[in-house]
């Protein structure tokens, strides 16, 4: 089993912020690298940033994510070891090459556990800090990020292993030879290349891919090492694996190089009532008129519309706000619709943060992943703490090592880079040692 803990400032309860020791921890960079050390002593695979180009809507309220998550993880690097560093970047409102150069750099200061979690971005907002009116339809973003992706994966092949020579006796630094421009032409970009970083300690780092649409699909089925997902029903995640291991053969691909890892989010008590206790001093925190507002405003209707004990109207037809994911609306509406739910009883479903909940014992959240795990819904989890750094511990302390004494989570890494703790070998390079490099293809 696979573990990626989902790093927000404070945790993925919008009042974890108001019980913490460290309110302000939205721009410490030690209390994150405290996180990462965390995750390390319970051997997960990664630690991942989300991120957005744009000031959070609701910065107000709650901590949001300030930092840029690529200098951030450089800082976390050197406060670790072994886990993986995963950091979010937009293929709408960024350049091939300078992607490619971010986190070539990311993966030799952390000597091999970078990965770029690849979007395609929302936000009308984060449009307007780019000078654009509005954000690129659906179709447009894709397309553009395919051929993205596409780019910025030839540039880190264009360096091959043995290039960088730095012999002192030759006085030779680098073997042209080695080293291609890819000139690549296509409807979105022109790069002539080569990068100007040597070829990454992983090979290529880590590709990560988020989304529930068709397109985004494809695009992960092609490219992605690692795919985050959202899915709230372990028959839903089941489909949803089946039908993306089938979509990475068709494309090539061995379907067990594809790691697919749902979302979770935990609350972990010593006992059921005591993680329940646990949520509800949080919950009491909570402005319930605004929490509603926000609900509306993620389903895309009115607020008057929605009455706490009443089940949601049956005419909301799945179709979120500007700058919400599709998926994450549609499985909330599936979940809300089957279980017949009020308005009060899915606001404790985490309807914001999207990913299903789980409130128990350490043997209860085990017993649900294991479930999962051996059913085939999942490699292992993307995991949300209700706050950190405490629900982190409570999980590293108490849930993995049930997860060890079950046989379904490792005792300690066997690896340094990130391939190597989610068993994907290094990224073999396009060129063959006699391939044309950058001397013939200047000539």
């Amino acid at each position: 089993m696979h573990l990626n803990a989902n790093v927000l400032a404070s945790g993925r309860h919008d009042a974890a912020w108001r019980l913490s020791d460290n309110p302000r921890s939205v721009d410490d960079v030690d209390a994150f690298c405290e996180i990462a050390r965390i995750a390390e002593r319970g051997t997960f695979d990664a630690v991942f940033f989300a991120d957005g180009p744009q000031l959070a809507a609701d910065f107000d309220r709650r901590p949001w994510h300030s930092l840029d998550p690529v200098v951030l993880l450089a800082a976390m690097a050197r406060a670790t070891e072994r886990v993986g560093l995963v950091a979010t970047a937009s293929t709408t409102f960024n350049e091939p090459y300078e992607v490619a150069r971010r986190f070539a750099t990311l993966d030799h200061v952390s000597g091999g556990r970078a990965a770029w979690n690849i979007v395609t971005s929302q936000s009308d907002d984060a449009a307007a800090n780019f000078g654009h009116p509005r954000m690129p339809g659906h179709a447009e973003r894709y397309a553009r990020a395919e051929e993205f992706v596409d780019v910025v994966v030839k540039l880190w092949d264009s360096f091959e292993d043995e290039a960088l020579l730095a012999d002192p006796v030759t006085g030779r630094y680098a073997d042209p030879a080695r080293v291609h421009r890819i000139d690549h032409v296509g409807p979105a970009f022109r790069v002539r290349g080569p990068l100007n970083v040597p070829r990454a300690p992983q090979g290529r780092p880590m590709i990560v891919q988020a989304g529930d649409s068709g397109p985004s699909r494809r695009l992960g089925a092609r490219w992605a090492d690692a795919l985050f997902t959202v899915q709230r029903t372990c028959t839903e995640a089941q489909a949803f694996y089946a039908q993306l291991k089938g979509l990475a053969a068709a494309n090539g691909r061995d379907p067990d190089s594809l790691v697919i890892l749902p979302g979770l989010y935990t609350v972990v008590g010593s006992t059921q009532a005591e993680a329940r206790r646990r949520r509800e001093e949080m919950d009491a925190l909570l402005d319930l008129d605004v929490q509603v507002a926000l609900l509306a405003e993620r389903l895309n209707v009115d607020p008057q519309r929605l009455t706490l004990d009443r089940p949601l109207p049956d005419d909301i037809d799945g179709q979120g706000g500007a700058g919400i994911t599709s998926g994450f609306v549609e499985n909330i509406l599936r979940e809300a619709r089957r279980e017949n739910l009020t308005v009060r009883q899915l606001l404790g479903r985490n309807p914001f943060g999207g990913h299903r909940l789980v409130v128990g014992t350490p043997e209860q959240i085990a017993d649900n992943m294991e479930r999962w795990f051996r059913g085939r819904a999942a490699d292992g989890f993307n995991l949300n703490m209700d706050a950190y750094p405490s629900g982190l511990e409570l999980f590293v302390d108490h849930v993995v090592p049930e997860l060890r004494r079950r046989g379904l989570f490792r005792t300690a890494y066997e690896g340094v880079t990130l391939r190597s703790h989610l068993g994907l070998p290094r990224a073999p390079s396009r060129y063959a040692p006699a391939s044309p490099g950058l001397v013939a293809a200047t000539r």
